[in-house]
């Protein structure tokens, strides 16, 4: 049976991160996920600057023979709405494609991967991690989405009424008489809230790549609004009438009312595994990534010793990063409780609450600097 130092179960940004750092102070680090990279994933598909700060990318390196569009506004409302857009002189994030997003970062983790493996066998044996008959480790990590094995495996979704986000999104390269007919601007994002602010919907042109999606916290009747989505922005001419029919289908918890734990004896959660999307927006490329250098962190410190209380700082720094968690959300989710009448009214009449609540805080967390770990981390054996 072969051995190493931590076993990642996903590939993704959390995953990847993680990996990068615990390899840059030479752990021998395995990721193992089901599918084999590239592939996609459904997601809006963009990343804010801290991301790019926060995981040292060379945005011109990357976008060499990648996608990678610069932001510089957001077009933001109700649907069938008044839009308001909100333009920067600056990018204020980047569009890309997660298919080539996520192979870029797991091929310079320098992790052993094991792709194409789906984790069929978890067993703790003492203080060791047996895996797939295997693999022997101390300290498995579970990164591997809304769905990850390892958290279902040990039991990370205990009886609750809380309810996930849904979402369905498709993504592909526009004809020319597609982009013809298509008038959203690559340099500006589109929000549309639905009318019962139960969820919001997006489009997103990066070069010739469109990205339309929709997600909601209401289970019942989601393809109905996906459709009634894309009617409407076909109406008004935003995007072309001929759509792919293949829609993709993803599920995230929202940080706030997150059943999932975050560590146990030699085991850890991150990213979507653990429920850390942004409540108000839903992103969850930046605390996927936020989450895996903090878990590195906290393994680094440890020293080997992965019982439950040294990882313990992990949920910490959560805490310290993304707050408290609130438990079980009122039936029809935060926002819409939040939201309602004149209120809502007034954030989608106001330019000004539309930018700086909106726009910067919710969405772009421009409040919150990149995360970097504390000085004196331990980064050597």
């Amino acid at each position: 049976m072969l051995s190493c130092d931590v076993l990642i179960v996903g590939g993704g940004p959390a995953g990847s991160s993680c990996a990068w750092r615990l390899c840059q102070a030479g752990r021998h680090v395995v990721v193992m996920d089901r599918a084999a990279f590239p592939r996609d994933k459904t997601c809006g598909g963009w990343i804010t600057p801290a991301v790019v700060e926060e995981l040292e990318l060379d945005l011109e390196a990357y976008a060499a023979d990648r996608v990678l569009q610069p932001v510089l506004g957001l077009r933001t409302g109700r649907l069938g709405g008044r839009m308001l857009t909100t333009r920067y002189a600056q990018p204020v994030s980047y569009g890309i494609r997660r298919c080539e997003f996520d192979h870029y970062l797991l091929q310079r983790s320098g992790a052993q991967l094991e792709l194409g493996q789906a984790l069929t066998a978890l067993e703790r044996v003492g203080d060791v991690w047996q895996i797939n008959g295997t693999w022997r480790t101390p300290l498995v990590i579970g990164a591997g989405g809304h769905y990850c094995p390892v958290a279902r495996r040990l039991g990370a979704d205990p009886p609750t009424t809380a309810t996930a986000v849904l979402a369905q999104e498709v993504e592909f390269a526009l004809t020319p008489e597609q982009e013809a007919q298509c008038r959203v601007e690559p340099e500006v994002a589109e929000l549309y809230y639905c009318r019962d602010l139960a969820g919001y919907g997006w489009c997103f042109r990066k070069g010739r790549w469109l990205n339309v999606g929709l997600g909601r916290l209401d289970r019942h009747g989601l393809v109905h609004h996906v459709s009634e989505f894309c009617r409407t922005l076909q109406r008004e001419g935003r995007i072309p009438v001929d759509l792919p029919q293949a829609f993709h289908g993803h599920a995230y918890w929202l940080y706030e009312h997150s059943p999932r734990w975050l560590v146990q004896d030699g085991a850890m959660l991150i990213g979507d595994a653990a429920g850390l999307a942004y409540t108000y927006s839903g992103e969850g490329i930046r605390p996927a990534v936020e989450s895996g250098l903090m878990a590195a962190q906290t393994i680094l410190d440890a020293r080997g010793d992965y019982r439950a209380a040294r990882l313990h700082p992990y949920e910490q720094q959560i805490r310290a990063r993304f707050g408290t968690r609130r438990g079980v959300p009122p039936k029809n989710g935060r926002l819409r409780q939040t939201l309602t009448g004149l209120a809502a009214r007034l954030l989608f009449s106001s330019a000004y609450l539309t930018q700086h609540l909106l726009v910067e805080r919710w969405f772009l967390r421009a409040h919150e600097p990149p995360w970097r770990p504390r000085r004196g981390m331990c980064t050597t054996h």
